[in-house]
């Protein structure tokens, strides 16, 4: 039963993100990743992770989504701006280097033994392990992170303010 749902979650996840990449609309693409964010939730949660699954919705389909859309609205494009030249050589070219690629790569995937899930410590995705592991192992990474998203909030309301 437990892979049924991973694939059930996984096939979703991958789903989502092709739709991601293929959309017209930024907001849209948005709201494909929000789901896509959904389903690697789920996919903590097979891996008895529930707390790390939480802070994937609270984090990243919360805040981390909720500032892409802020940006997007920001920097306020017109229907105009995002129109492209649907098919050109460069297009034709990069399809065909990523259809060789995902067969190439799905080709090696199914020469994979099947193995069995290494059985993982009591305390794995506990809120205590977790912090300990980012406050401990991972501070410095952790702080860097923190600064680079305040440097990215910044950068948005510089492109968004209006000019008088």
């Amino acid at each position: 039963m437990e892979e049924f749902f991973f694939y059930l979650f996984a096939s979703v996840t991958v789903g989502l993100v092709l739709l991601m990449i293929v959309q017209d609309s930024p907001v849209a693409s948005a709201m494909c990743l929000v789901g896509a964010f959904f389903g690697l939730s789920g996919l903590y949660v097979l891996l008895s992770a529930p707390f790390v699954a939480v802070m994937q919705i609270l984090v990243y389909a919360g805040a981390i989504m909720v500032l892409f859309v802020f940006v997007i609205m920001l920097l306020n494009l017109k229907e105009h701006e995002l129109v492209y030249d649907r098919m050109n050589l460069k297009r034709v070219v990069v399809l065909f280097i990523g259809l060789g690629l995902f067969a190439f790569l799905t080709k090696l995937f199914l020469r994979i033994p099947k193995v069995e899930f290494a059985a993982v410590e009591a305390s794995f995705g506990t809120v205590k392990e977790v912090g300990r592991t980012m406050f401990v192992n991972y501070l410095i990474p952790f702080e860097l992170i923190g600064i680079l998203l305040l440097v990215g909030l910044v950068g948005a309301v510089l492109l968004g303010r209006r000019e008088e």
